[in-house]
């Protein structure tokens, strides 16, 4: 009987046990700007995150532009309702990072968490672009995307130029395009976001000061250079091409691409995050090379700088998030993982070792092209030229520069006056941002 009771008695222990509702795993709010099928593989990634363990659950809630997903997340902070995680585009960095108070930088965080991180595992192209003046990171590389050469082959041959060998040099380009023009083509070439391309990444990839002060990094008095030879020399040639449609502006963001999949320009200067919509939706056989750059230019060509997002951490949340958010950050540097997310979107791997996973499972041999955009970035290590960018109110100077750009295609200004008047209303911008930092 004693036996026998001992066994109930154990059952019933059993039995309360398992009736015992499990612990339930803490949400992590992850508010982004990607749609389509970018946030499809944001939410897949969020979900195997969420399947690899029991105690936290990443929450993707897409909030509409990298413009409308900040705003949304500044005014859920002041009622103190926003969420740990926001994804925020690369050129509101010095934004982000004169929030003192709202941001908790990642390199806190890991080490706050005790989660194991090491700023080397990342690439210094990338991860230089959101570290403060010590070499700290402050968000956390997410999806990064550097300007590349698109071209169509088909025309090429057509054109009898060899489609196996891409231009590598501005007059190289600039001759293939006439080409291409001569025998019919409606564009030789075309670029989508004029500023990032022609002077953002024109600027890093000729080794040239975007503007003083280390392009911002080292204060907030920066003031921008880009009325400079070179730059005048690139965009009075731009300027000479739309003439006779050697170059042909499209506008701006990524309202060029569609130009180059229907086969109406023969090349394209873009983002490497676009490679697979590209080939999705183009019916001839593409080609793709780095950036171009000018042979008179000293240290040219020097290495391309990123676009895209970063993931920002944001203060007064519960404790128990910020334990989550460091374990998701440490799984999204997983090798395997960063691997996937670099082959399935066509963003650059955060981290060495991903692109040399990504290279031994025969991604880049069987996806030709797949590899220049890493191979841009790392061309050299980066200087203060080419590591990236760190002003104020650059979504407001960006669009400064692509009003002189466009005055200058039109041939409302040249070159000179274009570039003049894009420094004077940039640095207007700056002082007013710098008069308003709490940093001043």
């Amino acid at each position: 009987m004693s036996a026998l009771r001992l066994l109930q008695v154990l059952a019933a222990i059993a039995s309360v046990a398992l009736a015992a509702p499990a612990r339930a795993a803490t949400d992590i709010a992850l508010w982004h700007a990607m749609s389509g099928e970018l946030g499809r593989q944001l939410d897949r990634l969020a979900a195997d995150f969420n399947a690899s363990q029991p105690d936290y659950r990443i929450v993707p809630a897409y909030k509409g532009t990298y413009t409308e997903t900040v705003t949304a997340a500044i005014f859920a902070f002041r009622s103190r309702s926003q969420p740990a995680i926001v994804q925020v585009n690369e050129v509101a960095t010095a934004t982000m990072t004169a929030a003192k108070g709202a941001i908790y930088p990642v390199f806190s965080l890991m080490r706050d968490q005790g989660e194991p991180f090491s700023l080397n595992d990342y690439l210094p192209a990338v991860s230089g672009y959101y570290t403060d003046a010590a070499g700290n990171l402050l968000s956390f590389p997410f999806n990064s995307s550097t300007p590349i050469l698109y071209y169509n082959k088909t025309m090429f041959r057509d054109a009898g130029l060899d489609s196996e060998t891409p231009p590598k040099t501005w007059p190289e380009l600039g001759a293939a395009a006439k080409r291409l023009r001569d025998r019919g083509a409606p564009c030789g070439f075309t670029t989508s976001w004029p500023s990032w391309i022609h002077v953002e990444n024109f600027s890093a990839f000729h080794n040239l000061p975007l503007a003083t002060r280390t392009n911002g990094f080292a204060g907030l008095d920066a003031e921008l250079t880009i009325n400079n030879p070179a730059v005048v020399k690139h965009v009075a040639q731009l300027a000479e091409w739309q003439k006779s449609k050697v170059f042909d502006y499209s506008g701006r963001g990524q309202s060029a691409e569609p130009r180059f999949q229907n086969g109406e320009c023969g090349m394209f200067i873009g983002s490497s995050a676009t490679r697979a919509d590209i080939k999705a939706n183009s019916k001839f056989e593409i080609g793709y090379g780095m950036m171009p750059y000018w042979p008179d230019v000293k240290d040219a060509p020097q290495n391309s700088i990123i676009g895209g997002a970063t993931l920002w951490v944001l203060r007064d949340r519960p404790r128990e998030e910020y334990k989550g958010v460091a374990r998701f950050f440490a799984y999204l540097s997983q090798p395997g993982v960063q691997a996937a997310w670099h082959q399935n979107t066509g963003y650059l791997p955060v981290t060495r070792a991903a692109f040399e996973l990504t290279r031994a499972q025969g991604f880049y041999q069987r996806n030709p092209g797949s590899a220049i955009s890493f191979e841009e970035i790392t061309l050299h290590p980066p200087t203060e030229n080419s590591k990236g960018i760190r002003l104020g109110s650059f979504v407001l100077i960006r669009g400064a520069i692509e009003d002189e750009l466009e005055q200058a295609f039109a041939g409302q200004k040249k070159a000179q006056e274009a570039l003049d008047s894009a420094v004077e209303r940039g640095n207007k911008l700056l002082r007013q941002f710098e008069r308003a930092s709490p940093e001043r």
